[in-house]
């Protein structure tokens, strides 16, 4: 037995019983109290988040504002994701990254490459990928002129417009509108929309990829949609017209690794690639 051993056994025989019978109940005394006081502040946390959570989100987390209606739907073998809002609640946005780690809601937007934007994304004149007259800022619709979502704040109305540069859009005013370009896809034209889709050059339109598109109905709603399914164009556009009904026009966006969605509902990240620009939903309050 060490001399340490030897101490405490001696300091235990010497110590009066009442004594030490005292001092086992003044610890589990303390025991107790510490152990009310942990549960105490744990419950202050969990009040404190719960709050902070009811102050930021509506019920069961989803945001009190979101300006959207989810839809997700499936026909042709295509499972698809869909956004379906007000044209004047969305705006075009430069991410440089990841839709699916964005802090917007909103699908991935037009063409690009090495950093440049090959499609047309302009709000009031303004690309969002720079000044208009810098190369790849979002100002044209690069080497062909191709179908353009125009909405037009002024008469609040959607069209698709074939153009190559964003001064050549016909708006009613000018300091009020925005425009995302893509690929047309005449969802009302049946004999002739693979033509239009051929000459505006749509890549890889036979392929089995991912895809995304941006239409609208009659009553002037706007459908974000990204296929969760690889498919072909024509299968895609067939399946969007089955699934969501019969709509005015549209566009087809940049699809393969670059189709990518965030919602409260369902995030799509691709194939985890950085894309340049996104339509994404406005905040509260946000007039751009």
């Amino acid at each position: 037995m060490s001399g340490m051993e030897t101490q405490q056994s001696v300091n235990a025989e010497l110590t009066p019983e009442p004594d030490r019978k005292k001092g086992r109940a003044a610890s589990i005394a303390a025991v107790v109290l510490l152990a009310v006081a942990l549960s105490c502040a744990a419950a202050g946390i969990a009040i404190w988040l719960t709050a902070a959570q009811t102050e930021h989100h509506g019920t069961n987390g989803k945001p009190a504002y979101d300006g959207y209606t989810y839809v997700r739907e499936e026909a042709e073998g295509v499972v698809m994701h869909a956004l379906v809002t007000e044209p004047s609640k969305v705006t075009l946005e430069a991410v440089r990254g990841n839709v699916a780690n964005s802090i917007y809601y909103g699908v991935n937007g037009g063409f690009f490459f090495n950093g440049m934007l090959l499609s047309i994304a302009v709000i009031n004149d303004q690309p969002v990928g720079g000044k208009p007259e810098t190369y790849g800022s979002g100002n044209s619709n690069v080497k062909f002129a191709r179908g353009t979502l125009v909405w037009d704040g002024a008469a609040n109305q959607l069209s698709v417009q074939v153009v190559s540069n964003a001064a050549d859009l016909k708006v009613t005013d000018r300091n009020h509108y925005w425009a995302q370009g893509g690929i047309s896809m005449r969802p009302t034209d049946e004999s002739g929309w693979r033509q239009q889709v051929d000459a505006e050059q749509a890549p890889y339109p036979d392929d089995n990829r991912l895809r995304t598109a941006a239409v609208y109905d009659k009553d002037g709603k706007l459908y974000l949609i990204v296929s969760q399914t690889k498919t072909t164009l024509a299968i895609f556009r067939k399946a969007i017209l089955e699934a969501y009904g019969e709509m005015e026009d549209g566009i087809f966006l940049d699809g393969d690794g670059s189709s990518q969605l965030r919602a409260f509902e369902a995030t799509l990240p691709g194939d985890g690639r950085q894309v340049e620009q996104m339509i994404r939903l406005k905040n509260p309050g946000e007039t751009r």
